[in-house]
């Protein structure tokens, strides 16, 4: 059997403004560019006096300052307890940097190692298929992972995407046994820049292809983060080939030189 390589993804640009959107559907700013706003005008004959109220904060704007003022607050709790008590797309740009893992400038990846899999193989780049959807290796390629070249190199902010067969006609491919994987297991990926980015496994999850989480996925720019993407589930065939994806998430944890 062969992979089909339909793996449902978006322009990474997307998804780096998504931590945006909770505020800016609430929020409305002028443009500074755009020049002063035309004067408000009244109906004839209307007392300055009945519009006192124009002149002082509405409530939606009162209410707003409230909902950051809040935010702020639990920010300071979040550094004070170490708990996070917020969602990570509301506060995106907020929190101060984390500190507790490496984050290496950009590096393409030319390397893929798991121990617990004893898997070595080549990484290449790899961009969007003609459907939109991210490119796969070629068939001849099948024992080599692809790079995601839109998006964050692995070691970088947000989630680096990796994707592989898991076989072919002729056999087992790179990504075979990638949902054997457990959390805590590591991935290093072995970089242009001779520096090893080591990743810990968070989750392995299945999903249809036709209901693929894409924020979940490749929407998190909190930390450095890994994705090795895979087909899985029952063999369907025509366009789809298998019914599901296998979607491993990892953290960076640590970087060395080689």
């Amino acid at each position: 059997m062969r992979a089909s390589g339909r793996l449902i993804a978006r322009a990474s640009a997307r998804v780096r403004h998504v931590a945006g959107q909770a505020m800016s559907a609430s929020v409305a700013t002028s443009d500074p560019s755009a020049g002063p706003l035309p004067p408000r005008r009244h109906p004839a004959g209307t007392p300055l006096a009945r519009r006192r109220f124009s002149t002082g904060p509405g409530v939606p704007v009162l209410a707003v300052a409230a909902v950051m003022v809040l935010i702020v607050a639990m920010l300071g709790v979040e550094q004070v307890t170490g708990i996070s008590l917020l969602p990570d797309r509301l506060t995106a740009g907020l929190r101060p940097p984390p500190k507790k893992f490496p984050v290496l400038p950009a590096s393409r990846p030319v390397g893929l190692a798991i121990r617990s899999l004893d898997l070595r193989a080549p990484v290449h780049d790899v961009g969007v298929a003609p459907d939109g959807t991210i490119a796969v290796p070629d068939a001849a390629r099948a024992q080599e992972a692809g790079w995601y070249d839109r998006g964050p190199t692995p070691g970088q902010y947000g989630p680096a995407v990796i994707v592989g067969h898991v076989d072919t006609t002729t056999g087992p491919a790179v990504f075979h046994e990638l949902e054997e994987l457990h959390s805590g297991d590591r991935v290093e990926v072995t970089r242009s820049d001779r520096t090893v980015a080591v990743f810990e496994v968070n989750a392995v999850e299945r999903f249809d292809k036709g209901e693929l989480p894409v924020d979940e996925v490749y929407g998190d720019f909190s930390r450095p983060n890994l994705r090795l993407i895979t087909c899985g589930g029952q063999w369907v065939g025509g366009e789809t080939g298998y019914s599901d994806n296998v979607v491993v998430f990892a953290s960076l944890v640590k970087a060395r030189r080689t």
